[in-house]
């Protein structure tokens, strides 16, 4: 299988093999009007197996999001098809908007216009708690 570099856009490589999925959800990559390749089980010489995304295109991401669900990957910036820019990335502190609290007594499920905010409690075990009520993160 071969799929070409990109000239212009984000790689984001090294992730955990059967990441990429839930990744390309959470960012909204799926709503997006250029192209997006994902790349599962890919061979990886240290990893043994990885997941790759490709995104054609320099947009906005967020890393928190991607340090969450992989605090290992990295990620590559390519302008006219060089690489700009290499991240690692760490467990963020703060989510918000990410994860929805899953206790139903909890104040963000009564009061809408509230954000979502967890917090790492277990560096880690990367455990993330409800800011609000404490309800540990599925």
């Amino acid at each position: 299988m071969r799929i070409e570099p990109i000239q212009n856009g984000i790689v984001i490589d090294h992730l955990t093999a059967g990441t990429s999925l839930k990744l390309y959800h959470l960012l909204g990559l799926d709503h997006l009007e250029c192209p997006v390749a994902l790349i599962q089980n890919a061979v990886s010489e240290k990893m043994g197996s990885k997941d790759i995304i490709k995104i054609g295109a320099d947009i906005e991401i967020d890393y928190d999001i991607i340090a969450y669900v992989d605090p290992g990957a990295t990620v590559n910036v390519v302008k006219n098809g060089e690489l700009y820019e290499k991240k690692t990335l760490s467990k963020p502190k703060r989510l918000v908007n990410v994860l929805k609290c899953a206790n139903p007594r909890c104040i963000t499920s009564t009061e809408q216009e509230l954000d979502q905010v967890f917090l790492l409690s277990d560096e880690e075990k990367g455990v993330y708690r409800c800011m609000y009520c404490e309800t540990k993160a599925k």
